[in-house]
C-alpha cells in the first residue's frame, strides 16, 4: 500500500516525528492538530472557540491538499484540556461539518503545550 505523505505549504515543521497528513488507499489520516503558529507557539491563549476554528481550518488545509473536503471527513477524535470549554468546541465544531457529521469521540485530557485547550485528529475517506 503506497502512502503519500500530505504537508499543505506554509506549514511549520512539526514538533515530532510526523506529518500532518499521510493518504493511503484514498483514506486520509490527519495528525492530532493543536492550534500551533508557525512557529509552534499556541494561538489564541484562553479562547476555546479560536482555537478550535484554528484546528479545524488547519485540518481542511490539509484535507483540501489532499484533494477533499470537510464533507469527506469521517471520524475525528477531539481532545479538551477542560469541559467546561466542551459548548464552545461544539459550537465551532458544527459550523465546519453542517450536513451529515463524521463519528467522533471526545476526551478530557492534557495537551503537549498548557496553553492548547484542544486537540483533534481527523480521518477523511477521499474521492477517487
Amino acid at each position: 500500500m503506497p502512502r503519500q505523505a500530505i504537508i499543505p505549504p506554509g506549514t511549520s515543521a512539526p514538533i515530532a516525528p510526523f506529518v500532518p497528513g499521510a493518504l493511503a488507499d484514498n483514506v486520509l489520516y490527519v495528525s492530532g492538530t493543536l492550534p500551533f503558529d508557525e512557529h509552534n507557539d499556541v494561538v489564541h491563549p484562553g479562547d476555546a472557540a479560536a482555537q478550535t476554528r484554528h484546528v479545524l481550518d488547519t485540518i481542511q488545509r490539509v484535507v483540501e491538499s489532499a484533494g477533499g473536503s470537510m464533507a469527506d471527513v469521517t471520524f475525528n477524535s477531539i481532545f479538551l484540556t477542560d469541559w467546561a470549554n466542551y459548548a464552545a468546541i461544539n459550537e465551532v465544531y458544527a459550523e465546519y461539518f453542517p450536513g451529515d457529521k463524521p463519528a467522533r469521540y471526545c476526551i478530557q485530557c492534557g495537551l503537549v503545550k498548557p496553553e492548547a485547550l484542544v486537540e483533534i485528529a481527523s480521518f477523511a475517506h477521499l474521492p477517487s
